[in-house]
């Protein structure tokens, strides 16, 4: 990129094949490059599209928020809000999958991320999100934007070649935001 461009972040209501194409050239960067985000490599492409189209399907029934980040040139990043919770929690929704490009890391564009999905779940009238991850650098990030670290619980997954890892928990209650009283 040569010109930088401030990110766009937009809330996907529904999710198009095109996305779900760009989405998936996305997990496969990010699990080629190392990320403990669920898959092994080699990661099929067939396989990655699999799970966005299931993502999409959780996302045209309510059942999570997806949000991606953009700029001129494409697809940047995506994080998701889990909004379905058991009935004893509907207070809460557990952050996934926060997923930047190898190339366009190290421009604030997790944080942006980050930052929308609070926004997102506070409007869904959640006051509680979880999270967990085997990144150091996700971790200085989170714990940048106020989030609780809650512990480590040594070799919880497997990195994409196989090794086992540490898998940190955060948490993070969300302020209580002002309303603007109504005029009149």
């Amino acid at each position: 990129m040569t010109n930088f461009e401030a990110p766009r972040i937009h809330v996907l209501s529904t999710v198009s094949d095109a996305q779900v194409q760009a989405l998936a050239d996305l997990l496969i960067d990010c699990v080629e490059g190392g990320a403990s985000v669920s898959f092994m490599l080699p990661l099929a492409r067939e396989r990655a599209l699999a799970f966005w189209r299931k993502v999409a399907d959780g996302v045209a029934r309510g059942e999570r928020a997806l949000l991606v980040a953009e700029d001129a040139e494409g697809l940047l990043g995506t994080v998701q809000i889990v909004l379905d919770q058991p009935e004893n929690q509907p207070h809460r929704a557990e952050v996934s999958k926060m997923l930047v490009y190898r190339r366009a890391r190290r421009r604030g564009i997790g944080a942006l991320l980050m930052q929308a999905a609070e926004d997102q779940a506070h409007a869904h009238g959640k006051t509680l999100l979880v999270l967990d991850t085997s990144s150091a650098e996700a971790e200085r990030l989170y714990a940048r934007m106020g989030w609780q670290r809650v512990g480590v619980i040594p070799g919880f997954a497997l990195l994409p070649e196989g090794e086992p890892c540490s898998t940190t928990f955060f948490y993070r209650a969300l302020q209580a935001r002002a309303q603007v009283p109504a005029a009149g």
